[in-house]
């Protein structure tokens, strides 16, 4: 009986699923459609003539001798060196999440556990900090990043992204740790434990989603950062999302606009990659994030 009553409607069943599925062809169709487009030549994912000819190819195959073609890679990667600002942002991103989630998880479990007052006023003023403009903070460091020589280089650069990213990642890790009872702290201090050796081996592994959904956030906010990216490096050490920006005008100028195609979709593929790979931490993650235990 519970289980005819827990059976959904046919109709709405179809409904939900109709709707899910057209909700991810919308979302995921400018995404498909670039992809796509990077393996054909610049006349057949612009034509104006025939938009039906990014999917047969008949430009592709009279350049190339076949229907799709890796030259727009090729010349990304290779001929713009595109791999260099590919590695200059592997160095940041993995620097930021590393500095950010090690701070973070010792400033958080020091505010989740400290009985003081303050606590909740450190919490606000991180808060109005990282509700300001990037901009704004930015300008800020430029002057004695000038006067110290130090500006466009990428330490420079990972420093002033960590200072922002750090308020975000002790309210988030903050209200993980919130979560976890102090009688675990407790019970592995009775067990012989100091105070770091329980946070260590009792704590960080039972709020390990916390962690993992906390450092994809700050791995996105380095990653797909512009404006402390273009202020603060030189064009050589740009990383992807600057060096794109200028990528896109020079490549249209010079008539090679697939190079640009291919390059943004080289960094858009880690990021589905990276969520798809840490879906079910992340997911566990926010839903701990959001009951106190």
């Amino acid at each position: 009986m519970s289980s005819l009553a827990n059976r959904k409607p046919p109709s709405l069943v179809v409904l939900s699923t109709a709707f899910v599925v057209v909700w991810l062809v919308i979302a995921a169709f400018p995404f498909l459609w670039t992809m796509w487009g990077s393996f054909k030549a610049e006349g057949d994912f612009f034509s104006r003539a025939d938009w039906m000819n990014v999917l047969t190819g008949p430009v592709t195959e009279r350049q190339y001798g076949s229907a799709f073609t890796g030259s727009g890679y090729f010349g990304a990667w290779i001929e713009e060196e595109f791999w260099r600002a590919v590695i200059n942002t592997a160095i940041v991103t993995v620097s930021v999440v590393a500095i950010s989630l090690t701070i973070g998880t010792l400033g958080g479990y020091a505010l989740a556990r400290s009985g003081f007052k303050y606590t909740f006023w450190l919490l606000m003023a991180a808060l109005v900090f990282r509700a300001m403009p990037h901009v704004t903070l930015v300008s800020g460091y430029l002057l004695p990043f000038f006067e110290l020589n130090i500006w466009g280089y990428l330490p420079t650069t990972i420093i002033v992204l960590v200072a922002i990213n750090q308020p975000f990642t002790l309210w988030m890790l903050h209200s993980f740790f919130l979560s976890i009872p102090k009688d675990l702290d407790e019970a592995a201090m009775v067990d012989g434990c100091t105070r770091f050796q329980a946070f260590r081996l009792a704590i960080i592994p039972v709020m390990w989603p916390g962690v993992v959904t906390t450092g994809l956030f700050s791995f996105l906010l380095a990653y797909n950062d512009f404006t402390v990216t273009s202020m603060l490096l030189s064009s050589d050490n740009y990383t992807m999302i600057p060096r794109l920006n200028a990528f896109l005008g020079s490549t249209q100028a010079d008539g090679k606009v697939m190079y640009a195609v291919a390059a943004v979709v080289s960094a858009i593929v880690p990021l589905f990659v990276l969520i798809l790979f840490f879906q079910r931490q992340i997911v566990s993650g926010l839903t701990a994030g959001a009951v106190k235990g």
